[in-house]
């Protein structure tokens, strides 16, 4: 009997604190695990009442904000690590997706459809190519020396688009010099043997791409560039986006097949931020990643003055371009503390927002990269390159690309994205609607939408960015890099 009591005792206090917890506790905003926002209140309406939608995104809100989310998401991690599931004698783990792919298959399921039409949790995951992996994560190595790979199932026939997207602003502007690099991930050059079929090999479809450019468009192939470094730190271990280092091998080819001015990395200061633990921990979900964090190393240039002018955009739930704010000034290079789970957001603070860099290099030369985050390490490199450099994300863009080119007097247009997101149909024909969209092109959701959207006034925060730097998001914006 007495052990009865205790029993209904132990439970009923579990139960208690478990409701105390959830219903009084602060609920997060941002998951530094998974590097999103998560998801807020709903906004109310009478229409999204009646029809159902302000219960239902209540309840997706309670379900994703929990207190201490990450922590107990962690903890779910550390138990699969002890079980050691999926874990081979070679150290190679395989987190695999939902979606299983063959040789035969596209390896985007990044369409058009389901860019216009997701939901928030993989919309956020879009953003960063997670949900392009569709073959899965593979986890090789152990300790300080674990590297996260994403699979790739893209076929050699595919990615034409891109070629023709390339094409077409050739076409549109003949007398702009037109550039297209496609950039190869960490898995085509560290992906043992024994896993390597469960990711298909890139440098066909890269080949395939090169084949199909056509009226004077320069392919800029780094595939080679790349293979030959990929003994130094060119590719992050626990992020999907290569290092610094990396892009700065891309860049010095770009400027070989450009014929401007390029500087070796004497001319670069090295900056270090410790203790960096990127996107593949939580997309893998895998605790090595967590225990293996890694330096991160950048160049900031020396000897070359340059100002940075920002428009940041102003993006919903759904990642629509809902507004755009005012021009701002600040740093091309953001700082990040050690251990800061943003720090790829490095260069120019992340994706959402156009920028334009004026350098004191005068040749006359201007450039337009057209990019998406992989893109974000190239322009600190080509400072020294041309005296205006303009970045374009493949997904945040409201004006007319003929306009801006003409107003801005532009010789030179690269584009720059990872085969992941040069394999999207979403991708490139973003870059084709560029060219005929009206300036000033929103989303304007609809009532029922029901939507948060993020505002702003000058300088804002971009999703990806952590709590810490959204804190000090003032005080650095008003720091100018003028080295």
């Amino acid at each position: 009997m007495r052990l009865s009591k205790l029993y209904i005792a132990i439970l009923l206090t579990i139960v208690a604190a478990t409701t105390i917890v959830f219903n009084l506790f602060p609920r997060p905003i941002y998951s530094e695990l998974e590097k999103r926002e998560l998801k807020q209140f709903p906004a109310f309406s009478w229409e999204s009442l009646a029809d159902g939608s302000f219960t239902d995104n209540i309840s997706k809100w309670f379900s994703d904000s929990e207190p201490y989310r990450d922590y107990f998401m962690a903890l779910s991690m550390q138990f699969k690590a002890l079980i050691k599931l999926s874990v081979d004698d070679d150290d190679i783990t395989f987190h695999a997706s939902s979606t299983t792919m063959n040789e035969n298959t596209s390896s985007s399921i990044e369409d058009e459809a389901a860019a216009e039409n997701d939901s928030t949790e993989t919309s956020a995951m879009v953003d960063e190519n997670a949900k392009i992996a569709n073959n899965g994560i593979i986890i090789i190595g152990k300790g300080e020396n674990v590297r996260a790979l994403m699979a790739y199932g893209g076929n050699a026939n595919g990615c034409t688009g891109y070629a023709q997207a390339a094409n077409k602003y050739k076409e549109t502007f003949p007398g702009v010099n037109v550039y297209c690099m496609v950039i190869p991930t960490s898995v085509e050059f560290y992906c043992p043997e024994k896993a390597r079929k469960r990711s298909n090999p890139q440098r066909p479809t890269i080949d395939n791409v090169n084949s199909h450019l056509e009226g004077g468009v320069k392919a800029v192939d780094i595939y080679n560039t790349l293979k030959e470094h990929a003994s130094e730190d060119i590719f992050l271990r626990t992020d999907h986006h290569w290092a610094p280092l990396g892009a700065y091998y891309a860049a010095k080819k770009f400027a070989e097949v450009a014929s401007v001015p390029f500087k070796t990395l004497e001319s670069y200061e090295r900056k270090v931020v410790h203790g960096y633990v990127g996107s593949m921990y939580g997309y893998s979900q895998d605790i090595s990643i967590k225990n293996a964090p890694e330096d991160f190393v950048y160049y900031v240039p020396k000897g070359v003055e340059y100002k940075t002018t920002y428009i940041n955009y102003d993006i919903d739930e759904n990642y629509h371009v809902t507004g755009e704010g005012k021009p701002y000034k600040s740093a091309f290079f953001f700082k990040y503390k050690d251990g800061s789970g943003g720090t790829y957001c490095t260069f120019m603070g992340g994706d959402m927002k156009l920028t334009h860099v004026v350098t004191s290099t005068k040749n006359g030369r201007r450039l337009i990269i057209l990019k998406d985050s992989f893109g974000n390490a190239l322009p600190g490199y080509l400072f020294f390159s041309f005296e205006e450099i303009h970045v374009i994300d493949s997904r945040y863009f409201t004006k007319n690309m003929i306009d801006y080119v003409k107003e801005h007097h532009i010789t030179d247009i690269l584009f720059a994205n990872n085969i992941f997101k040069a394999y999207s149909a979403y991708t490139y024909k973003n870059y084709v609607k560029f060219l005929t969209q009206k300036n000033g092109t929103y989303y304007h959701a609809h009532p029922k939408d029901s939507v948060q959207v993020n505002t702003h006034e000058g300088a804002k925060s971009d999703s990806i960015i952590n709590k810490e730097v959204k804190e000090k998001k003032a005080a650095t914006d008003s720091l100018l890099t003028t080295i």
